[in-house]
């Protein structure tokens, strides 16, 4: 076990809590006495501060990324019949959301040492019917952005950024979210930028697009209630924001120490085995939503950690396009030959801005020693 019989936690929350819990409860209980719970001046002035700090000119705060994918594939028009190129090392909820809009999804392979989207192979899979591509930022870093754009332009495909493991992560000096006509955010709870409950937002630089996101949202509403169009029910609550907004505040602070921590596991773990270490691309930075190494052994090292009382996580086990629930597609084994070899091998370590440093130096002692019997 860790020292002093404690588990080694993969993520918690409650160090953070407990550091910021009286300005937490005050956010609250400004917007209890506000007077407003739903899409008052705490989303509006979360969703004008999010969007600028991303680079782009408007946000729209829907209730889950899953609905900002969903609503933003929407309000391009993509439905029955449409085609999306994505990744199938990704949470389910990106083609739960393709799914839902009726469109099919199109998987292409990804690169070996940053697990993100594969650009090179991208015009292998795009057919007459394709309409978007929706690349994913995996890990905390952003895919291949200059490629991807450009391969969208040549074919005349929208892109639209799943940007839920990588905010704030920037590509050339720009951050994600504000390449594609509409990046998707997650604020779940785990994420970089982590809400007390569940949270999404749609940005972009397009107002019309932005007009039409906010319709969406709200049953296809403007004004009074008369519906313009088909719409939906996802909104984020004002106390969400409102802690959301709070929590920017100290959002590079937090990353900064998964930054360090991620510093400390390379400097442990460089040569140690057969275990890759997470790669940087140049011209990004890594945000370290996850630190997540290869090996061979992976199922091995995961136990023995376990047997040491260290918790570590597999993201994703199974690439979507060979599980069962979307067996209809009729993808085969060896059709994605990278993605499906990552996932025998990926294994993620503990990472938050508030863990231990003793607790890292556990990590990094029971990885070694699994190398070093073995």
């Amino acid at each position: 076990m860790a020292s002093g019989g404690t588990v080694v936690r993969y993520w918690e929350y409650l160090p953070e809590y407990e550091r910021h819990r009286g300005e937490i409860l005050a956010v609250v209980d400004r917007v209890f006495s506000s007077g407003r719970l739903i899409l008052g001046d705490s989303v509006r002035r979360f969703e004008e501060g999010f969007s600028s700090w991303c680079g782009a000119g408007f946000g729209v705060g829907v209730n889950s990324c899953t609905d900002a994918l969903f609503i933003a594939l929407k309000a391009l028009g993509i439905g029955e019949g449409d085609e999306v190129i994505t990744v199938a090392n990704t949470a389910v909820p990106t083609v739960a959301a393709i799914r839902a809009t009726g469109a099919r999804p199109l998987f292409v392979d990804v690169e070996a040492d940053s697990y993100l989207m594969d650009a090179a192979l991208l015009e292998q899979v795009i057919t007459p019917r394709s309409r978007c591509i929706l690349p994913v930022h995996l890990c905390g870093q952003a895919a291949d952005m200059g490629a991807i754009g450009e391969v969208a332009g040549r074919h005349g495909l929208a892109v639209v950024e799943d940007c839920a493991q990588a905010t704030g992560a920037s590509y050339a000096g720009r951050r994600v979210g504000s390449f594609g006509v509409m990046g998707a955010f997650s604020f779940y709870p785990t994420k970089l930028l982590g809400a007390f409950g569940d949270g999404g937002m749609v940005v972009t630089s397009s107002p019309e697009l932005a007009a039409r996101l906010r319709r969406l949202r709200f049953y296809g509403m403007e004004g009074g209630y008369y519906s313009l169009e088909e719409g939906y029910n996802s909104r984020l609550d004002e106390v969400q924001a409102a802690i959301l907004a709070y929590r920017m505040q100290t959002l590079e602070e937090e990353v900064a120490g998964r930054v360090a921590i991620a510093g400390r596991y390379n400097a442990g773990l460089e040569g140690v085995g057969d275990l890759l270490l997470p790669s940087v691309r140049p011209g990004r930075d890594h945000r370290y939503y996850l630190y997540t190494v290869r090996t061979s052994r992976r199922d091995e090292l995961q136990e023995f950690l376990a047997s040491r009382g260290i918790e570590t996580r597999i993201n994703y086990p199974h690439p979507i396009h060979l599980m069962e629930g979307y067996s209809f597609l009729g993808c085969r084994p060896g059709s994605l030959p990278v993605t499906e070899r990552l996932a025998g091998e990926i294994l993620s370590l503990p990472i938050y801005s508030s863990l231990p440093p003793e607790h890292g130096e556990t990590v990094i002692s029971a990885v070694r020693d699994f190398f070093a019997n073995r």
